[in-house]
């Protein structure tokens, strides 16, 4: 699969992700059958920025809901304040009760 055909994939399931829920790149490389192109995931996140399409790439964060991707933003606390401005809580650039607002691709798109 080309690489702009997996970012284009990568795309259509972010835009999925329910407000106040996150993801995290390796459940979005699992559920695209590629489980070891979480790296890949974060690639296709750091190019989204410049999407004709709105993809809320806030909503993925790494597999501990640290917000590893947060460089990629306008600013560095970008993506900290959209995720507030959707109810969640970060502490120390990472999301409280993770496991809580966790969205699973894997299962809620089966």
């Amino acid at each position: 699969m080309p690489k702009q055909d997996f970012f284009e994939d990568v795309y259509e399931v972010v835009r999925l992700i329910p407000s106040g829920k996150v993801t995290s790149y390796g459940a979005i490389a699992r559920y695209l059958g590629a489980a070891r192109s979480s790296r890949l995931v974060g690639y296709a996140m750091n190019a989204s920025h410049n999407q004709a399409t709105y993809v809320p790439a806030h909503r993925v964060v790494n597999r501990n809901g640290l917000l590893t991707g947060k460089h990629h933003f306008s600013d560095e606390t970008r993506m900290q304040i959209l995720l507030e401005s959707e109810g969640l809580i970060i502490e120390n650039e990472q999301v409280k009760d993770f496991k809580i607002h966790f969205w699973d691709p894997n299962e809620a798109l089966i």
